[in-house]
């Protein structure tokens, strides 16, 4: 009989959450390092607000505080070495990522890289070793969950492909989710980052990684964004809908993070390096299609997914229709062609996604074929 391999569950050692619960970074990141390097992005943090308020709490607390307001949608490896020499430069000793999964990503990537050597890339296959400066995650979207993940997102502009980093260290010393820097949303990426957490919900439980810690958090990750995305949209002002959120992307993130994602996510980042796709629209899109692909192979699953968004009926097909349903309400693009996708890149894409470690945890083993037929049935 083969040895079983054990699971291990992560977490922040610390999560504050709550409509105000910001008031405490300067004295909770004052325990953690004495000069912070703020990451963020490169205009939306600035314009609600959000980055001076932490600035504010960071100097309040006796910290000194530089800020890295340079990263982009899908933040690149030219980026992470930006702010990583910055942060030597300054002599930071801790990372505060603000906003959406792509300043939290740099932020993990540019602690990472401060205390290893080589380059970012040379981590997608070997895990690093050493851990670099605490992280304080702060998300203002309520969808990727990496405030509580150890994985990174990094895109390669050069080779024109998004790569993981996984390593414990990455997982963040301090997650604080406070639905008043959330309200400033567009309603287009509330949908996006909104499905993003539902997607990691509905592949953590479906994913052959999935265990007795991971399928609670991802049912009530369902059952909280089901019931409080349509309400967040409508009512964008609505804070108890967006701390909620928050927590649903926070329960998602445990899920996922401790189990895995599957075929959404190996067929969506494809579309991001290459077409520019969002990541959450594209998740979103993708997650009612994959779902029916798989539908044969994990029907008592999707039984236990239809009930948490809420269906009467534990059936997997109303599990498909209710995640098409939601899809539909968000009104996000419905088509790959809307993105300027083509036919032509779909034996590519199809490729790279086969190659994904997060296809071979999907409930279904694609096969090449598989994957440019959804692709094409979304031209």
């Amino acid at each position: 009989m083969s040895t079983p391999t054990p699971n291990f569950f992560l977490s922040p050692p610390r999560i504050v959450h709550g409509p105000g619960s910001l008031s405490c970074l300067g004295g909770e990141a004052a325990k953690l390092g004495r000069k912070a390097l703020i990451v963020t992005g490169r205009g939306s943090s600035a314009k609600s607000g959000s980055l001076e308020k932490v600035r504010q709490a960071l100097l309040g607390g006796g910290l000194d505080v530089t800020v890295f307001a340079e990263v982009e949608p899908d933040p690149s490896v030219e980026t992470v070495e930006k702010g990583v020499a910055l942060a030597r430069e300054r002599g930071c000793d801790l990372i505060v990522a603000l906003g959406g999964g792509s300043p939290l990503d740099a932020g993990k990537a540019i602690s990472l890289m401060l205390a290893n050597p080589g380059r970012i890339q040379d981590y997608e296959a070997s895990a690093p070793e050493r851990s670099g400066p605490p992280i304080v995650a702060i998300p203002t979207t309520a969808g990727t969950g990496s405030e509580v993940t150890r994985v990174a997102v990094i895109t390669d502009t050069a080779a024109r492909k998004k790569f993981l980093v996984f390593g414990n260290m990455l997982v963040p010393a301090l997650a604080i989710l406070d639905a008043e820097l959330t309200v400033s949303m567009p309603r287009n990426v509330t949908a996006a980052t909104g499905m993003d957490a539902l997607t990691h919900a509905v592949e953590a439980y479906l994913s052959k990684k999935a265990n007795l810690l991971t399928d609670p958090l991802a049912l009530a990750a369902m059952s909280t964004i089901a019931a409080n995305l349509p309400v967040a949209l409508d009512y964008p002002e609505d804070l108890e809908a967006r701390q909620e959120m928050l927590l649903g992307q926070l329960q998602a993130g445990l899920a996922f993070s401790n189990s895995s994602v599957g075929l959404v996510h190996s067929m969506s980042r494809p579309l991001g390096a290459m077409f520019g796709v969002p990541h959450g629209a594209a998740n979103a899109m993708l997650l009612p299609a994959v779902t029916a692909y798989n539908l044969s192979r994990c029907k008592k699953r999707l039984g236990g997914v239809a009930l948490a968004l809420g269906c009467r009926e534990p059936s997997a097909k109303a599990a498909v229709w209710a995640l098409k349903e939601l899809f539909a309400e968000t009104g996000l693009p419905a088509k790959l062609s809307d993105y300027g996708v083509t036919a032509e890149a779909i034996p590519a894409m199809s490729e790279d996604a086969l190659a994904a470690g997060s296809s071979r945890l999907n409930p279904r083993q694609p096969e090449l074929a598989d994957i440019e037929e959804i692709y094409r049935s979304l031209l």
